[in-house]
C-alpha cells in the first residue's frame, strides 16, 4: 500500500511483514523530499505504506487498518490541530506519531495531550521516525495483549494489567508508566533472568546504549517502593553481571520466612506418618500398656 510522492493517484503494494509484525502505515505529510528518503527505507523494511496529501476521514483511515499514522502538522495548516484532535479521539486504539517542523516545548506538549503517542521534530533522520513508529506499535500491542491477561499474584504483591497498577492489600504502589511495565515484563519471565538489554529494548523500545544506566535506576526505585508496601518480602533480585529476575521471597529472619521454616520442620521428613498416630488417646495408651507387660 505505497504512495509515492511524485504521484497523485494511490497505488497499493503488497510487501513483507516488518520486525514488529505486518506494518500497514499512513503519511500525511507534503514534504517531498523527506518521503522520498523515507519511501526507499520503508520500501528496504517490507512495510505497507500511503502517502497522504490532504488529511482524509477517520472512516477512511478505520478502512485502511493502519497499525500507525504519521502526521506533519505543518502541511495542514490551521486546522492541523483540530484533525489531530478528531482522529486521536475517534480512533483511541491507532498508534500516532507527529512529525513536523520546528516546534515549541508548548506544541509538542499539546499534541502529545491530544492524544499523539510521539512526536519529533524535522530535520530528523528517517531512521528515528521508523524506530520511534515501531516503538509505538509495540506499546500499542502490549496494550492490547496486557487488556486480555488477568491479575498476577505473588507474596502480598497483585499485579493489575488493566490498571496499570500493582497493589498491596488493596493498596497501590502508586507505580509509574515506567515502573509498572519493568515490573509486568520481569513478572511475566517466568523466574526467567532478564538481561539489561533486553529490558531496555522491551520496555524503553530502542537498542540500549553502551554505558546507559536506565534500567538500574529503575529497577532501584521500583525496589524502593515494593519495599516500603511489602517491607517481609523480595520481588527483584540482581544476577551481578547479567540482569534481573523477579520471584517473590520472604526476607531472612521475617515473620513470613520464620513461618515457612515453622512449617517446614512439622512435615515429616520420611513420607506418610505411621499409622498408630492416627489413632485415638485410649486405644494408643492400651497398646502401650500390652507392650509394657510383655
Amino acid at each position: 500500500m505505497t504512495d509515492r510522492p511524485s504521484t497523485p493517484a494511490s497505488t497499493d503494494r503488497a510487501l513483507p511483514a516488518s520486525t514488529v509484525g505486518p506494518l500497514r502505515i499512513a503519511l500525511i505529510d507534503g514534504d517531498t523530499g523527506f518521503l522520498q528518503v523515507l519511501g526507499k527505507r520503508l520500501d528496504r523494511l517490507g512495510w505497507e505504506y500511503r502517502v497522504l496529501a490532504s488529511p482524509v476521514t477517520v472512516e477512511t483511515i478505520v478502512a485502511m487498518r493502519l497499525g500507525a499514522l504519521v502526521i506533519d502538522l505543518a502541511s495542514l495548516g490551521p486546522q492541523g490541530w483540530d484533525y489531530l484532535e478528531r482522529v486521536c479521539s475517534a480512533l483511541p486504539g491507532l498508534g500516532v506519531v507527529v512529525c513536523t517542523g520546528r516546534s515549541t516545548v508548548a506544541q509538542r506538549v499539546r499534541g502529545l495531550r491530544l492524544g499523539a503517542d510521539d512526536w519529533l521534530s524535522k530535520p530528523c533522520h528517517p531512521e528515528e521516525l521508523i524506530a520511534r513508529v515501531e516503538a509505538v506499535v509495540r506499546r500499542r500491542r502490549r496494550s492490547d495483549a496486557r487488556a486480555e491477561r488477568g491479575p498476577v499474584a505473588a507474596g502480598e504483591l497483585e499485579i493489575r494489567s488493566d490498571r496499570f497498577q500493582a497493589f498491596v492489600d488493596g493498596r497501590s504502589v502508586d507505580l509509574t508508566r515506567r515502573e509498572f511495565e519493568l515490573i509486568e515484563l520481569l513478572a511475566g519471565s517466568e523466574g526467567r533472568v532478564l538481561e539489561r538489554e533486553e529490558i531496555y529494548q522491551r520496555v524503553w523500545g530502542y537498542a540500549m546504549a553502551r554505558g546507559d544506566r536506565s534500567v538500574d535506576v529503575f529497577v532501584r526505585k521500583l525496589r524502593q517502593k515494593l519495599e516500603k508496601a511489602s517491607a517481609e518480602w523480595r520481588y527483584i533480585h540482581t544476577h551481578f553481571g547479567v540482569g534481573y529476575r523477579f520471584a517473590a521471597e520472604p526476607v531472612e529472619g521475617s515473620e513470613v520466612a520464620q513461618r515457612e521454616e515453622a512449617a517446614a520442620l512439622a512435615e515429616p521428613a520420611d513420607g506418610p506418618a505411621p499409622a498408630t498416630l492416627g489413632l485415638g488417646e485410649a486405644q494408643l495408651a492400651a497398646e502401650l500398656r500390652t507392650l509394657s507387660s510383655q
